[in-house]
């Protein structure tokens, strides 16, 4: 025999940061990029600077990063309906995933550049990959300072500010390698290999990204909550004999969920059983989201072998029996 009981807390522990005013950040840090952009495209084809173009081309990608992390925090604000029942926080940790692939793509297009330019070097004017790459610099640390104030909670705005980053230390380099061939007009070979350490980086932050976004997308147990320690503390409730086929799994990026079987001495106790275990998984783990079953320990059956019953999460039996009430 057994009950289901489920309750879902509608308590939302995403930072206030995803409202209005991140929203407002994104939308200045668009803009920015776009029209930094373009300014680093004209100065780039006219100095003759590929790693002015390929800082250009990054900058596009930021502005393509904001934008999915914009629309991402829109369609996340949406409520839960039918269709979505868990909400659609999700669409920031795809948003995330879209943009740390695009940050991959673009870091291995500009090595190729970059070899591209190695074995066919072209004239390159100094004195304007300096001016632009200054203004690109001030723009790139002024866009990832507003971005940083909203994205300490956030993967979505973690992925957005990573573009920028990257683009920051793209822009130094750009700005060492104006300096350099300004100076010592034979020395252009230092333009590809800057350009090839901007996409190194970039390929880093977005190889460093990928596997979280991946993680919570694939209902993998959040990387601060350990499964063993939630089946000790769900049997070491009184009235608990027994936990198994324990799974935990994120909603979204603040919102974790558990769902277990629970072997318990006497089924007319389960109600304060159930608040006991519930209290006990929000204060200790931080699961505020739990489905938990209840099943009779007079039911020999409900008591699984963990060599055979392989469809379990886990399995825990407590180390000390539970004493008998006495009448």
């Amino acid at each position: 025999m057994s009950l289901c009981h489920h309750q879902h807390h509608n308590h939302d522990h995403a930072p206030h940061n995803n409202g209005e005013m991140a929203e407002k950040t994104l939308n200045l840090a668009i803009f920015a990029n776009v029209l930094l952009t373009f300014t680093q495209i004209i100065g780039g084809l006219i100095s003759g600077s590929l790693s002015l173009i390929a800082d250009s081309v990054h900058n596009l990608s930021d502005a393509a990063a904001l934008v999915v992390a914009s629309l991402a925090i829109k369609i996340g604000k949406k409520p839960a309906d039918h269709t979505k029942t868990f909400g659609y926080k999700r669409a920031e940790t795809i948003a995330a995933l879209i943009n740390f692939v695009v940050l991959v793509s673009i870091g291995v297009f500009l090595c190729i550049e970059a070899i591209d330019r190695f074995l066919n070097p072209q004239p390159i004017t100094g004195m304007i990959v300096i001016i632009i790459a200054v203004i690109a610099l001030i723009v790139d640390l002024a866009t990832a300072l507003l971005i940083y104030r909203s994205s300490k909670d956030s993967m979505n705005l973690k992925a957005a500010m990573a573009h920028n980053i990257a683009d920051a230390m793209g822009s130094v380099a750009v700005l060492i390698s104006g300096i350099i061939i300004h100076y010592y007009n034979d020395l252009v070979w230092i333009d590809p290999a800057l350009t090839a350490m901007i996409a190194l980086y970039v390929i880093g932050h977005g190889l460093y990204g990928l596997p979280q976004a991946i993680h919570l997308l694939m209902d993998g147990t959040p990387h601060h909550i350990k499964l063993p320690e939630v089946a000790e503390t769900i049997s070491s409730i009184d009235g608990v004999l027994e936990a198994h086929h324990i799974h935990i799994w994120q909603i979204d990026e603040w919102r974790a969920a558990l769902e277990a079987h629970v072997v318990v001495k006497d089924l007319t106790k389960i109600e304060s059983i159930k608040a006991s275990i519930k209290k006990a998984l929000l204060d200790k783990h931080n699961i505020s989201h739990s489905t938990l079953e209840f099943e009779d320990g007079d039911d020999k059956d409900n008591f699984l072998d963990p060599k055979t019953d392989h469809g379990e999460a886990c399995h825990i039996i407590p180390s000390a029996p539970i004493a008998e009430e006495k009448n």
